[in-house]
């Protein structure tokens, strides 16, 4: 069971890469415009979930290790949980901060966004509002239909040990660990805003707090550490894919093989700069 879930994400986390589109203003998503949105939405879904279809050999650079990554949280998730321990009042902290982060400022910063780029007539910042809020909006159409196929159990359920489709199909659902749904959200935001603002002091703010909401759900016995690897990786996908669908470069990390003293290596790196 827990090879066809790691297959069922993988599936859904290909590469996100599509061809940059430029659109015009009536093909803006605005809240005059909701029609426009719905499609935008639509045609996400759609790119997003034949992703698959596109994957090439030199994005196995980063699908390689995030499977190893996922297959060695995978192998750790209930012994972190056990290190962890249980602390109540600590547990409610970071429930706390990671619903702040996930919930409460990206809603404050897409509103906020929003009307001021309509009032300072700053059509960039608007549309960054927009956009961000789009990313949120399918990682999230994506992330309940992935709960149910993956049938994961939380922390506190079952046995604590995460299992996948623990009874089969006749208790599901049984769980909806996995991924992580604060993760998704943060990261997709994250990359959005990071890759339409280009340059370390957003980039730090935004992947910081995405970095922050997803330790937090671990810290708060809401996830495993192999749900929010998943829930990051994917959010973080989801964001860069709808920057780049809009006709924006998106400023993401890139993989690149180096030469060593001690043979060819792999350097993974991220510009921060234009």
């Amino acid at each position: 069971m827990l090879f066809r879930g790691i297959l069922l994400f993988l599936a859904a986390a290909m590469p996100l890469a599509l061809q940059a589109q430029t659109q015009s203003k009536q093909d803006e998503c605005l809240l005059t415009q909701p029609g426009v949105c719905a499609r935008h939405v639509l045609g996400d879904e759609v790119g997003i979930l034949t992703s698959p279809l596109h994957v090439r050999a030199k994005d196995l650079l980063w699908i390689a290790p995030f499977g190893i990554a996922t297959g060695v949280a995978l192998h750790y998730d209930a012994d972190a949980l056990s290190e962890l321990g249980y602390h109540p009042s600590q547990q409610d902290t970071f429930e706390t901060i990671s619903n702040v982060g996930a919930v409460y400022v990206p809603i404050a910063a897409i509103v906020g966004g929003y009307a001021a780029g309509a009032w300072r007539k700053d059509d960039y910042l608007q549309q960054t509002a927009v956009l961000s809020a789009e990313a949120i909006l399918d990682a999230q159409i994506i992330n309940l239909p992935l709960k149910y196929a993956l049938d994961r159990q939380a922390p506190n359920q079952g046995d604590g040990t995460g299992r996948f489709w623990p009874h089969g199909p006749s208790t599901w659902p049984d769980g909806q660990s996995m991924p992580s749904g604060h993760s998704l959200t943060a990261w997709s935001m994250a990359h959005v805003v990071a890759a339409r603002y280009p340059g370390w002091r957003v980039g730090l703010v935004a992947y910081g707090l995405a970095t922050t909401v997803s330790a937090s759900r671990v810290m708060a016995r809401q996830h495993f550490p192999s749900d929010v690897v998943v829930g990051s990786t994917l959010g973080y996908l989801i964001g860069g894919y709808v920057v780049r669908k809009r006709g924006e470069p998106s400023k993401s990390f890139t993989f690149s093989m180096v030469d060593t003293p001690n043979g060819r290596g792999m350097q993974l790196s991220y510009n921060f700069s234009h």
